[in-house]
């Protein structure tokens, strides 16, 4: 039976850093402020000239080196973003383009916001486990700082800037590894909570990010710990047989909410928060190839992927490293 593994990872953050400090000059807060509300401590900011596919680009390649595989042996890539570089083409085929990709490929963005690697994950394994493709290049890359209203503090210490990215490959080894399953829910009634005030159909420009702060961290907490609860159910597993939770980076509260509501030991959080803001779709596998490049993460851990985006959006996958 055909599954999919993670064959290498990659990720990139911008050389620009934010501190907390240098906010508190541009907007009234202080370091104090947003640590005890967020934990995070500073993030990186693309520069003017410096675009999704750029930064998409840089973990790209790191993976496609780590994964041990030609690039022309991708046969599917999906770019994870809501903040692309052209409303078209797609952020994934000018990536395909500047990677050097030239076996005509399919190349797509998924748009989930915050979710968007969660969701993007469930779709590539879907593609392989069919047989349709064998290798694929699944892309986390944001550059949230461009749609960010840096008038407002509620919203604008958050947010910060990077990409991760993952080759997916078919394999048949009879070896534990591979996903298991993944979870995916979206609920649109909660579209006022989370939005940018405008788009290409409503108001002809991007539109900044607007959030309803209290709403989306009772709404987080409730709705990933119920699909992560159905991704345990599903496999027949508990909480404790985690090895490593590796959620999406939006805010400490909400992690710790999270791990609380299930049970998971705090020990078997990975966070970068801290150094790194919620970076969208981009935080999850930024978190997952620092994971695995420290030598955390290793060949036969179960680890827990989660998010909760704009729509609203929410999912959890399981994968046996």
């Amino acid at each position: 039976m055909r599954k999919s593994i993670i064959k290498g990872s990659g990720s990139y953050l911008p050389e620009k850093i934010l501190t907390n400090d240098d906010l508190s000059k541009i907007v009234d807060t202080s370091d104090e402020w947003i640590v005890k509300r967020t934990g995070i401590k500073q993030r990186h900011i693309a520069k003017e000239n410096e675009t999704t596919s750029d930064l998409a680009l840089k973990a790209s390649q790191q993976a496609i080196t780590n994964a041990g595989i030609d690039k022309n042996d991708i046969d599917l890539i999906i770019v994870a973003t809501t903040t692309p570089d052209l409303t078209f083409p797609s952020t994934a085929t000018i990536l395909q383009e500047k990677l050097g990709i030239t076996n005509n490929c399919p190349a797509f963005d998924l748009q989930a916001v915050c979710s968007g690697f969660v969701f993007a994950i469930a779709t590539a394994d879907n593609y392989i486990k069919s047989g349709m493709y064998s290798n694929v290049l699944v892309i986390g890359a944001e550059t949230m700082s461009k749609i960010v209203n840096w008038e407002d503090r509620g919203t604008c210490v958050l947010f910060g800037d990077g990409a991760g990215a993952v080759v997916l490959s078919a394999s048949t080894q009879d070896d534990g590894q591979g996903i298991l399953s993944s979870h995916l829910h979206s609920d649109g009634q909660y579209t006022k909570s989370l939005k940018t005030n405008g788009g290409a159909s409503s108001s002809e420009k991007v539109g900044k990010i607007e959030m309803a702060g209290n709403d989306i961290f009772k709404l987080a907490v409730k709705f990933i710990a119920s699909s992560i609860e159905d991704a345990l159910n599903y496999n027949n597993l508990e909480s404790s047989d985690i090895d490593w939770f590796v959620p999406h980076q939006a805010n400490t509260r909400i992690i710790n909410g999270v791990a609380k509501k299930i049970n998971l030991n705090k020990d078997k959080i990975l966070l970068n928060i801290d150094t790194v803001g919620n970076t969208s779709a981009a935080s999850i596998p930024i978190m997952l190839h620092q994971g695995i490049e420290s030598g955390k993460i290793k060949r036969g851990d179960l680890v827990l992927i989660e998010s909760l985006g704009g729509g609203l959006t929410w999912g959890s996958s399981l994968i046996r490293y």
